[in-house]
C-alpha cells in the first residue's frame, strides 16, 4: 500500500530585506515547511489569493503599505494567522500588532526554533476544532450567533461580522464560561497559551476590540463586563442552536 502524501504546512515570509527573508525561508524549509517569498504587501496579496497559505511571517516596516495595513486586511477578509516579525520591540508597537488581529509577536534577531517553536502553537491554536457531536451547533447570545465549524460571527440580520482569529478564540472562551470571572492569566491560558509570553495589556486590546464588534456602545459595556480586581465576565445567556436557516 502507498502512504499517503502529506502537503506540508505552507508558509508565507514577507520582509522588504532579502538577505533576511531568503535565509530564514530556507531554514523553515529544512524544517519541513512549504515557504514561498514576498518582498512587499501588494506581492503578498498576490501570493495569498494564488496559493492560499496556512500561515504569514510579517515585517512590520516595508516600503509602500506596512505590515499593520496588511494584517488588518487579512483579519477583516479571511481566516489566516500572522505572526509579526520585526526589529521593532517596544512594547507600544508589540500591543498595536496584536489589538488589529495578530497571533503572535517576535522581535529580530531572534532564535529560529524559538520561531519555528512559535509557528507550531499558533498553527495549534488556528487548527483546534470544536468537539464532533456539536458541529452542526451555534452560539446564540443576545442578538448574535457564533458558528464554531466556520468561524463566523452573526449579526440579528443574518450579516458576518469579520473577525480575528484571536478575536475568535478570545469570544469562544468567554462563550464556555458565560456568567464566570475569567481574570487575565485564564484567558492568557485560554486564548494564546503561555508559551507566546505575552503580557496583560494585549488581553485588554483584544477585549476593546471584541466590545467594539458586538456591543451596542463599546464605552459602556453590557456583554463583556470588567470585574475590577477580578478580570472579565460574559453577562449573557447562552445556549447551543441549529445555524439559522
Amino acid at each position: 500500500m502507498t502512504d499517503p502524501v502529506v502537503t506540508p504546512v505552507r508558509i508565507l515570509v514577507v520582509d522588504d530585506e532579502a538577505a533576511l527573508r531568503e535565509p530564514l525561508a530556507e531554514y523553515l524549509v529544512r524544517q519541513g515547511f512549504g515557504v514561498t517569498q514576498a518582498g512587499t504587501a501588494a506581492e503578498a496579496r498576490s501570493r495569498i489569493a494564488a496559493e492560499a497559505p496556512d500561515l504569514v511571517l510579517l515585517d512590520i516596516m516595508m516600503p509602500g503599505e506596512d505590515g499593520l495595513s496588511l494584517c488588518r486586511h487579512l483579519t477583516e477578509t479571511r481566516q489566516l494567522p500572522v505572526i509579526f516579525i520585526t526589529a521593532r520591540g517596544e512594547s507600544t508597537d508589540r500591543i498595536v500588532g496584536l489589538e488589529i488581529g495578530a497571533d503572535d509577536y517576535v522581535v529580530k534577531p531572534f532564535d529560529p526554533r524559538e520561531l519555528v517553536a512559535r509557528i507550531r502553537s499558533v498553527l495549534r491554536r488556528a487548527t483546534r476544532q470544536p468537539p464532533a457531536p456539536e458541529d452542526d451547533l451555534v452560539y446564540e447570545f443576545e442578538d448574535w450567533q457564533l458558528d464554531p465549524l466556520k468561524r463566523r460571527l452573526i449579526d440579528r440580520d443574518g450579516a458576518v461580522v469579520p473577525i480575528s482569529s484571536a478575536e475568535y478564540r478570545l469570544l469562544l472562551a468567554f462563550l464556555d464560561h458565560p456568567r464566570q470571572v475569567l481574570d487575565r492569566d485564564r484567558l492568557l491560558d485560554m486564548v494564546q497559551g503561555r508559551e507566546a509570553h505575552l503580557f496583560d495589556r494585549a488581553v485588554d486590546n483584544q477585549i476593546s476590540r471584541l466590545r467594539r464588534k458586538i456591543e451596542v456602545d463599546s464605552r459602556n459595556p453590557q456583554l463583556i463586563q470588567t470585574v475590577w480586581g477580578g478580570g472579565y465576565m460574559l453577562a449573557a445567556e447562552v445556549r447551543k442552536a441549529p445555524a439559522r436557516a
